[in-house]
């Protein structure tokens, strides 16, 4: 694949879902749609997930869903100190059992 920008997380409202919580940090996952991809199917190609630092937050609300470019400021942090990271691979196909 190839590298991740910003703008592909946070394109067509993508949203970012509270994934958990530790120690003062808080983490969000993204899902990333390959932009190769046809818009009719939009299947997803990975998940990416990022931290966001309690303290940087103040006295502001995190809700359980945020659209993406809400949190682009933490996106790109993440992506600067190299603490966006992926978390799934969707192109993988199930082992199934025969």
């Amino acid at each position: 694949m190839s590298k991740i920008t910003i703008k592909d997380l946070v394109k067509n409202n993508n949203v970012a879902c509270f994934d958990s919580y530790r120690c003062g940090f808080i983490y969000y996952n993204v899902v990333y749609y390959d932009k190769a991809q046809n818009s009719i199917l939009n299947e997803a190609k990975a998940v990416y997930r990022f931290p966001i630092d309690l303290s940087d937050i103040g006295n502001a609300t995190l809700n359980g869903q945020e659209k993406a470019i809400t949190l682009m400021r933490y996106i790109r942090k993440a992506k600067e100190d190299k603490t966006l990271v992926r978390v799934d691979n969707f192109d993988k196909k199930e082992k199934t059992n025969e």
